[in-house]
């Protein structure tokens, strides 16, 4: 009694899909409710140069906890993994990208933020699968794998490059080369 491809790729996608909502509606909720909270990062934010800090905080937090609530559930699959891409491409511009690659590196590089985007685009491109609210309720079954990849794309990058032109203000002398 073996598994079938189709069945082993399910279940491989199904943890992908659960294990990014999971992480990535921590991170919110955390922005929220615990260390410093909402004002905690807001302040941080400020400090990045992502201006104002509490619109950013609260931009961040809720996309993470929505874009976590929609991939646990495998719910408009590419836009949450758009969603997520966007996050992590903020994320490398503003913080990460003048620390080399390695999250290892003293302020940590981009590593951590660039497979979170590498893992947006695969799962984006390939649909929750079988176990999955868009799979069970039939919400985007006809779109091609190649649809997918370019809305988690376009959405992603477009996202990113939005909250970027109209947020981010990096002190100078810190920004990145």
């Amino acid at each position: 009694m073996g598994v079938t491809d189709s069945a082993a790729i399910d279940i491989v996608l199904l943890i992908l899909h659960m294990y990014l909502g999971v992480m990535i509606f921590v991170h919110g909720f955390r922005k929220v409710f615990r260390g410093g909270k909402l004002a905690g990062t807001a302040r941080w934010f400020d400090s990045i140069g992502m201006k104002p800090g509490l619109l950013n905080a609260y931009a961040a937090a809720t996309t993470e906890m929505g874009a976590g609530v929609l991939l646990v559930l495998g719910l408009l699959t590419p836009f949450a993994c758009a969603a997520l891409m966007a996050l992590m491409l903020v994320a490398i511009v503003s913080v990460h990208r003048k620390n080399g690659f390695m999250i290892t590196n003293p302020g940590g590089g981009i590593e951590y933020c660039a497979t979170l985007v590498i893992a947006s685009l695969t799962l984006g491109t390939l649909g929750a699968g079988r176990y999955s609210l868009d799979h069970a309720w039939g919400i985007l079954i006809g779109w091609s794998p190649t649809t997918n990849f370019l809305v988690t794309l376009i959405v992603g990058v477009g996202g990113a490059l939005l909250q970027l032109a109209v947020a981010y203000r990096p002190l100078r002398g810190t920004e990145s080369p």
